[in-house]
């Protein structure tokens, strides 16, 4: 039995805070815990602090993990949880994603307009995502990007201010805050999502095997082989905060089929890829990582550094 309570870190907003509470339960169901028994101790990350530039700007994506992963390392948390599009590709070796719960709709939600066609001649979108901006110019070149940052709430309330004419949203932070009403879903095989899109990945020490061991148990065997495939591609590519990347995964018998679409941050240029591979297979997405950036043209090319490794 390990000592509790069990403290679970998160950040404080309502989207991360409705993921915690997910993963409690969870626990709470796989080994008859108390909810007592699993402590929230959440943080403002310095994600969310700083929403006036874009992530690409003031340090990626580790700007949502570097308070818990600290946390994490001190002792001061027994394990975190994050959105698993938003968990950097290579992590401290110190740190293992010990589960991932199963995936939610991976779908974007258009806000303001029932789908890209629809949208106004010019309409102004707002998005800080290079793959939605870049995905939104290639379909719709006449259109233009917004910077656009912000929970759930402080988007919803941009547009109501007038500041776009129109928004994205994942429709899994919507499911998870009680507003799937919201918006127009967008059909996930013509319009991509970001790799690990719907996913909460759950963390732990590396070297903590009773934690491990816990969370094995809420593991979703088919979400974790998905996320870690585009996790690999990402890593393959050697994607960052700039690069519009979108990606998908499938399972299809005992296989995955992974695709994957590269464009250029104006949408001018895109590049489209898929492979087919065993769920096992941790090279499969590096072959395809390799296949893309084989055929990529400059403008797309010069915002994929190549393969990345955790002893880069």
């Amino acid at each position: 039995m390990p000592n509790l309570p069990l403290k679970l870190g998160t950040r404080r907003s309502p989207l991360a805070m409705a993921q915690a509470r997910e993963a409690r339960a969870r626990l709470v169901a796989a080994h008859g815990f108390d909810e007592s028994d699993i402590e929230l101790v959440d943080v403002t990350a310095s994600g969310d602090r700083i929403q006036d530039r874009p992530l690409a700007e003031i340090g990626g994506k580790a700007l949502w993990t570097k308070e818990l992963d600290s946390w994490l390392l001190e002792g001061e948390i027994d394990f975190a949880v994050h959105s698993a599009k938003d968990v950097e590709t290579i992590r401290p070796p110190e740190i293992a994603i010990a589960a991932v719960l199963p995936r939610e709709d991976v779908r974007d939600v258009l806000v303001g307009a029932a789908s890209i066609s629809a949208l106004p001649p010019g309409a102004r979108v707002g998005t800080s995502a290079p793959r939605r901006a870049a995905q939104l110019l290639h379909a719709r070149p006449d259109c233009s990007v917004v910077p656009f940052r912000g929970n759930v709430a402080t988007r919803l309330a941009k547009l109501a201010a007038g500041e776009a004419d129109a928004t994205f949203l994942a429709a899994a932070g919507l499911n998870r805050l009680g507003q799937s009403d919201t918006g127009h879903p967008l059909a996930a095989e013509q319009w991509l999502p970001a790799p690990g899109q719907g996913a909460i990945a759950i963390e732990c020490r590396a070297d903590d095997g009773r934690m491990q061991d816990l969370l094995a148990a809420i593991d979703d065997s088919r979400s974790r082989s998905a996320v870690t495939a585009e996790r690999a591609l990402l890593a393959g590519l050697g994607g960052n905060c700039h690069s519009a990347i979108a990606a998908l995964t499938t399972q299809e018998g005992s296989e995955l089929h992974l695709r994957a679409v590269l464009f250029s941050p104006d949408g001018a240029e895109r590049l489209d890829g898929e492979a087919r591979f065993a769920a096992d297979d941790s090279d499969g997405p590096l072959k395809l990582a390799d296949e893309l950036l084989s055929r990529a043209v400059p403008t797309i090319a010069r915002h994929f550094g190549g393969p990345q490794r955790n002893d880069a």
